[in-house]
């Protein structure tokens, strides 16, 4: 059973102080942007946190890892024969809707950008820089294909290798 609310059904909760929110983001992104208050814990790092008691919202940017995020933890609870650690509820389409209706996120001074925008001035720089070294060697020209097919994958998959090499730069490592 997935629970979803809405952005501003989740900005109700929030003001009543219902439940608490977590983010299954990477401390990058979380610094970023985020709904004030919220906590964050990192979906690879969830099954092992010690998570507070009541009620839970889980957010992401899009939707898929906090709806991932619920389908480990209802499978967590179902392993251990217990109806359910409480209860959740994840933010319908992530994060993306809630600043779609004009709902404010916190952020993090000295924050890095945004990681979609660093793949996007990555994957950019490295088509056209293939593009540039074609002129002069024509094989450089399997650099924008490589990316291309990058791109494609991480569209169809949701794995984006050059998101994950660009996670670990030194930038992107935010102290929680």
């Amino acid at each position: 059973m997935s629970n979803r609310l809405s952005p501003r059904q989740l900005a109700e909760q929030i003001r009543k102080r219902t439940l608490t929110v977590i983010d299954v983001r990477e401390p990058a992104e979380f610094a970023s942007g985020h709904i004030a208050g919220s906590i964050n814990i990192p979906l690879q790092r969830l099954m092992h946190a010690e998570l507070p008691h009541g009620a839970i919202a889980l957010v992401c940017q899009s939707g898929q890892r906090s709806q991932r995020a619920m389908q480990q933890l209802q499978a967590q609870a179902h392993k251990a024969h217990t109806d359910g650690p409480r209860d959740l509820w994840d933010l319908e389409h992530g994060l993306s809707s809630w600043a779609a209706v004009g709902l404010s996120l916190s952020r993090f001074k000295r924050a890095p950008l945004p990681l979609m925008r660093q793949v996007q001035i990555g994957a950019g720089s490295l088509i056209l820089l293939g593009l540039a070294l074609s002129n002069v060697a024509p094989a450089w020209i399997a650099l924008t294909w490589m990316v291309g097919i990058g791109l494609t994958v991480a569209g169809i998959t949701g794995f984006c290798g050059l998101a994950r090499l660009l996670m670990a730069m030194p930038w992107n490592r935010v102290s929680p």
